[in-house]
């Protein structure tokens, strides 16, 4: 999304394609623009971050063909060294464990955030907009179990005990289609608030109670995501270059109903689960791992191994006001989105807050992406 950022975060899900993979060109890292000007040292961080997660569980291996056994070899060479190694060793234990292949593919990379908003517990006169845990006849399917005829972007399903059948959509949600089961984790003042709530995947809740929490991704409806910025401007409502995330939400809260009407073209709704909060950690992605700000890298995982780096070169993806500082910078597979579609497709998270959301809001650039794969992988030698 980039008028607005995609179904993110934040949090996946796991699926199949039928796609035959890009061609991946193994080059030098010599041939990587910028790659003697990174900080390798970031990098190493945010790669280690996932280290003991990739540790317990090797990833699943996918389509592009990084091997997660391979990803589990390079973890644990990782972990052989202190988490605060400077520059040089970082940079050699990236030319050491990986060869770069260039995806030959056009790249494209967006933004996205974690939203912090306030919330009640119980509903209120204030708090009115409920944020949903999953419910328990929503099913994640598999291409073999997905019914005759479905769109094979759809995931999620409901169980009606005799067969699958669509889940509610958010028009029959926002109706009452959940009313009466207890699902709800809190409340939010604005529904323009909850919205971005969902294309993000994640929030920090900041209750009335004085307490704080954060809920991450925990299933979708399984209706396919309808980016509302493209419409509106296709319609003539907004403006191309106010079709950013602040312009549309300004716009969204200064017209309530046809704002409403807008957000429920959106059929895809998100779910949401509790998870811990600690104050230096990221929303939790969905390979397992916090996020890191700048670093962590939402991707097409029916394509992309989690926890593989990925090297993006994108134009002025840093900078909202365009004026070409440019974006290089090697980042880890570790998130996902519904909107991430292909081999070369790629969010950025941004960080926690508003200023992380106005700039994530803002980014929608082309990319050239360069996948490290383990020295083991097939081919890699």
């Amino acid at each position: 999304m980039k008028a607005v950022v995609p179904d993110s975060s934040v949090a996946g899900v796991p699926g199949e394609t039928d796609a035959p993979a890009p061609l991946l060109r193994p080059i030098a890292f010599s041939e990587i623009s910028g790659w003697d000007d990174d900080d390798h040292a970031a990098a190493f961080r945010a790669f280690r971050a996932g280290c003991v997660k990739i540790l317990e569980t090797p990833s699943k291996t996918r389509s592009l063909g990084v091997s997660g056994a391979d990803l589990q070899e390079a973890a644990r060479l990782a972990m052989r060294v202190p988490d605060l190694i400077g520059e040089r060793l970082s940079k050699t234990f990236f030319e050491s464990c990986f060869i770069p292949h260039r995806i030959e593919a056009p790249g494209f990379v967006t933004g996205y955030y974690e939203p912090e908003v306030a919330a009640s517990r119980t509903c209120t006169d204030r708090f009115v907009v409920p944020l949903y845990r999953r419910p328990n006849d929503l099913l994640e399917v598999t291409a073999a179990e997905r019914p005759p005829g479905w769109d094979p972007e759809i995931r999620f399903a409901r169980d009606t005990g005799s067969g699958l059948t669509p889940f509610f959509d958010r028009a029959a949600i926002q109706a009452g289609a959940l009313a009466g089961r207890g699902l709800e984790i809190a409340w939010l003042e604005d529904p323009v608030d909850a919205f971005f709530v969902h294309v993000q995947g994640s929030a920090r809740l900041r209750l009335t109670d004085g307490q704080v929490s954060r809920i991450a991704f925990d299933g979708k409806s399984g209706h396919l995501y309808t980016s509302i910025g493209r419409l509106a401007v296709e319609r003539g409502v907004l403006a191309r270059e106010m079709a950013h995330k602040d312009g549309l939400e300004t716009w969204l809260k200064s017209h309530p109903e046809e704002g409403g009407a807008l957000m429920r073209e959106n059929r895809s709704f998100i779910f949401f689960r509790e998870t811990e909060l600690a104050d230096t950690d990221g929303p939790l992605g969905a390979a397992g791992v916090s996020l890191t700000p700048g670093r962590s890298l939402a991707v097409d995982r029916t394509l992309h191994t989690f926890h593989a780096p990925i090297w993006v070169d994108a134009l002025s993806v840093s900078d909202p006001d365009r004026v070409g500082r440019g974006f290089r910078r090697l980042m880890v597979a570790q998130d996902t989105g519904s909107a991430i579609i292909g081999p070369a497709r790629g969010d950025l998270f941004l960080g926690s807050g508003g200023e992380a959301g106005s700039l994530a809001g803002r980014v929608s650039d082309p990319a050239t992406m360069t996948l490290f794969v383990p020295v083991r992988s097939g081919g890699a030698e």
